[in-house]
């Protein structure tokens, strides 16, 4: 049995395949360098890109977060402030989608590698 959930993994960006190495060089706090990935686990040394140009394919799970959360802000603006102006529209969607990137960039690259890149947890890699 794992010691985390695969779903745990996801959410704190860990390898799919021992769920104890980190993805990500740094904090996304970080701003310059939120999307350091480390190219292989620093636990059981799975090569994270699967192929070259692998994590393209995570664009369109981005695009798709990217797109609720301007429909939800949208929304929030609409009818919990009695739809303001457009210029309100104009500058706090686009303010939101960006202040949430880093965190957006990361977990579609965790989610595409957890679920399209064909790596299952293997025990034996977990310490």
């Amino acid at each position: 049995m794992p010691e985390i959930s695969k779903g745990e993994a996801i959410l704190k960006a860990k390898c799919p395949r021992c769920r104890q190495g980190d993805m990500f060089e740094y904090s996304p706090v970080h701003i310059t360098k939120f999307d350091k990935m480390h190219t292989l686990c620093p636990n059981c040394g799975l090569r994270y890109e699967v192929e070259p140009g692998f994590f393209f394919g995570a664009m369109y799970i981005s695009y798709s977060i990217s797109v609720a959360v301007l429909l939800t802000t949208a929304f929030i603006l609409f009818f919990g402030f009695d739809d303001p102006d457009l210029i309100v529209y104009i500058i706090t969607v686009p303010t939101i989608v960006l202040l949430i990137l880093p965190l957006t960039f990361r977990f579609s690259r965790v989610v595409f590698l957890h679920i399209f890149g064909g790596i299952e947890y293997d025990e034996k890699y977990s310490k």
